[in-house]
């Protein structure tokens, strides 16, 4: 595999550890990603329901957590560290002044567009800015945008494709069945970003996720032009995974038919995997809410058929009567808990076996 340029960081591992809420990825997780060449990601989403006092005061119980868990990572790990941050969060500013406060190597922004540039974003800043996307017209029009007003852009855009886990940049019905390949969309947002490298003279790696999961997918999505990828569900089923063991065992012991989608309380579909809470969701049946505020901008708690953050926590903490997991496509392909080394290790044995075979039928 080749190193992945991003700026000035050279990522000799090209895969960024997907930041996975709630409280799924965090600290344990990043820096054993990031120790092995990648770049591990932390969640910033929920982050403060790890604090005994969120309820009372959920803003600053996030900034807590999220300071604490980038400096976790920081002393287990002198690898790259991201951070992940939605947009669509009310807390988005926060969450992203505290990111740029503790100098972290990389900001990875989805759940929106964000084209305005973050003040905290100076010429001297190292940090690293990295929209993600799920269409090259998306990443078309924040590049531009940039441009045009700062006469800068991104240093990398994530595209992040219809099989992916959690919500979806989406129409429900083409998650279920896309017609849009992740190559096509990798391939397009390459085409767009050819502008603005020679513009501006710089390289703009590409990276893809949603659905990559083995080094062979790696390898393919690579030869339609990404620099790197993104994965998240591979990482779940690894020993320094910050989830509950019984959230492991849920990947280990689904289906492919388990992997289902469903209707978020934000207006957006996502891919989860099925038990009885999903399927009471499915059936209609309402789950209370006890809003300890609105965490999600879109969100209307009083309309909402259940809490989307409590679930994922409670499902993170072990909970599946109260909970669910969000996952990817090939989640089911899960066998085994590993170590983020091994697992690792898999994927470039895969990467190598599939390159091997793609240079044979060249010849």
């Amino acid at each position: 595999m080749k190193a992945m340029k991003i700026g000035n960081l050279n990522v000799s591992l090209p895969i960024i550890q997907g930041g996975m809420g709630v409280c799924v990825s965090l600290s344990g997780l990043a820096a054993a990603v990031a120790n092995e060449g990648g770049i591990g990601v932390i969640s910033a989403v929920g982050i403060g329901m790890t604090e005994p006092d969120y309820k009372k005061h959920f803003r600053e119980s996030n900034k807590t957590a999220l300071r604490k868990e980038i400096r976790k990572a920081r002393l287990k790990s002198n690898g790259i560290i991201g951070v992940n941050i939605m947009m669509a969060v009310t807390d988005y500013e926060d969450l992203l002044k505290v990111a740029f406060e503790e100098k972290i190597d990389v900001v990875i922004v989805g759940a929106g567009l964000p084209l305005k540039k973050p003040d905290y974003l100076s010429e001297n800043t190292e940090t690293k800015f990295i929209p993600k996307v799920s269409s090259a017209r998306a990443a078309k029009l924040i590049f531009r945008r940039w441009a045009e007003q700062y006469n800068r852009v991104p240093d990398a855009v994530i595209i992040e494709g219809p099989l992916a886990g959690g919500h979806l940049g989406f129409k429900k019905e083409d998650a279920i069945d896309s017609k849009i390949s992740l190559s096509s969309i990798v391939k397009e947002t390459v085409n767009e970003m050819d502008f603005f490298e020679q513009k501006y003279g710089i390289e703009i790696p590409v990276i893809a996720g949603g659905g990559i999961y083995t080094g062979k997918d790696m390898f393919e999505i690579m030869t339609a032009g990404a620099k790197g990828v993104i994965m998240g569900t591979r990482f779940v089923t690894t020993n320094e995974c910050d989830v509950s063991e019984k959230f492991k065992q849920n990947y280990i012991s689904c289906s492919k038919d388990d992997v289902t989608l469903i209707s978020s309380p934000v207006g957006l579909p996502g891919r989860v995997l099925t038990n009885d809470f999903v399927k009471q969701i499915q059936q209609g049946k309402q789950k209370p809410i006890n809003c300890a505020w609105k965490c999600l901008k879109t969100c209307d708690y009083k309309k909402s058929q259940f809490c989307i953050a409590d679930a994922l926590f409670n499902a993170a903490q072990g909970d599946f009567t109260n909970g669910f997991s969000f996952a990817g496509t090939k989640a089911y392909l899960a066998k085994e808990i590993i170590s983020v080394k091994e697992t690792i290790s898999q994927i470039q044995q895969e990467y190598l076996q599939e390159k091997l075979c793609f240079d044979l039928v060249e010849v």
